[in-house]
């Protein structure tokens, strides 16, 4: 499995911390993130995430910033992205369970690094149901 990451300022020590876990379980990890906490522009880091996602380069992507939200709307620009914002277990599960999730947005202010962390097992451990799902997430994406 290969897992392309990405942060802002707000998330170089999770994403440090969760980087060893994915290494831990011999998950390769592309690192699109910024290693310091000096403001920067959260884009341009999720574009290289949500492009190795989209054109199905890596498995599955990691984003994080202050609130998750930034990173999320960004990557959700793309056509065969869909990203969530985990804050709690049950929405993690779901989000892959029912959404296929393929990127999860971290909201790293908001939940500690155990919480970050149990998100990530969560995510990579929960296949996506299918069945009824599997047709409404196919009307996600448009073309204009």
């Amino acid at each position: 499995m290969k897992i392309a990451i990405g942060n802002d300022h707000a998330g170089p020590d999770y994403k440090f911390k969760i980087i060893k876990y994915l290494e831990s379980k011999n998950i390769s990890v592309d690192n699109y993130g910024t290693n310091s906490g000096s403001s920067v522009d959260y884009p341009d880091f999720v574009h290289p995430v949500a492009q190795a996602v989209n054109d199905k380069k890596v498995d599955l992507g990691i984003l994080l910033c202050g609130s998750g939200n930034g990173v999320c709307m960004t990557a959700n620009k793309y056509k065969n992205v869909r990203a969530g914002i985990g804050w709690n277990n049950e929405i993690v599960e779901l989000m892959k369970l029912h959404n296929n999730a393929n990127i999860l947005c971290i909201p790293a202010r908001f939940v500690s690094l155990d919480e970050a962390l149990n998100f990530v097992k969560i995510f990579l451990n929960t296949d996506f149901e299918g069945g009824r799902h599997k047709k409404r997430i196919d009307k996600i994406p448009i073309s204009i």
